[in-house]
């Protein structure tokens, strides 16, 4: 088969026949599942969305933490955010021939991080009832600074259960009086 063009229309020659037009195909819609104006720049940029969004990125979670002191009469459950989805690794098998410049280990942590401090309801006078967490403001993909962060994954779910009844505290201080910022309580 041998294509020949006239214009806006394609003729298709065969072997054993003469020259046939074929009405309706034209030089824009050659292939018919790809649009005339789709240029390879807009599919690459598309493809890239995709990817993005099929891929969760590391980005600030919400997760709740529960508090429990013994003196205390109440359960907290703290409402904060923390890093949290993908980053691309690297281990190499053969890392004794290839060397440590192929080991990249990376992992969701926090860029930029904000304390507050809990009341606990229900403590008795001599107990301490503030509880400091870390809130998550903003992730990057990074290696693990074991001065400052906990890098071990816990895969315990003894911290999620109460022996106490339940009170939820929230991370905006507005929503209740339990909560103040870190810099708040030593002013």
């Amino acid at each position: 088969m041998k294509m020949e063009t006239d214009g806006d229309e394609v003729r298709c020659l065969y072997k054993n026949s003469s020259l046939s037009t074929q009405p309706g195909l034209t030089r824009s819609s050659r292939h018919p599942a790809i649009p005339p104006d789709m240029s390879p720049v807009y599919v690459v940029g598309m493809l890239g969305i995709l990817m993005k969004v099929a891929m969760p990125m590391c980005a600030p979670t919400e997760y709740t933490i529960y508090i429990e002191r013994q003196e205390c009469n109440y359960c907290v459950a703290v409402n904060t955010t923390i890093c949290m989805g993908f980053c691309f690794s690297r281990d190499s098998n053969v890392k004794e021939l290839v060397g440590p410049r192929f080991l990249v280990q990376r992992g969701c942590t926090y860029q930029e991080v904000e304390y507050r401090t809990a009341i606990l309801p229900g403590c008795p006078s001599h107990a301490d009832p503030h509880f400091t967490y870390p809130v998550a403001l903003s992730c990057h993909c990074s290696t693990c600074n074991t001065h400052s962060d906990e890098c071990a994954h816990k895969t315990s779910n003894a911290g999620m259960k109460c022996s106490k009844p339940v009170r939820h505290l929230y991370p905006d201080p507005e929503e209740n009086n339990y909560i103040q910022a870190y810099w708040e309580q030593y002013e």
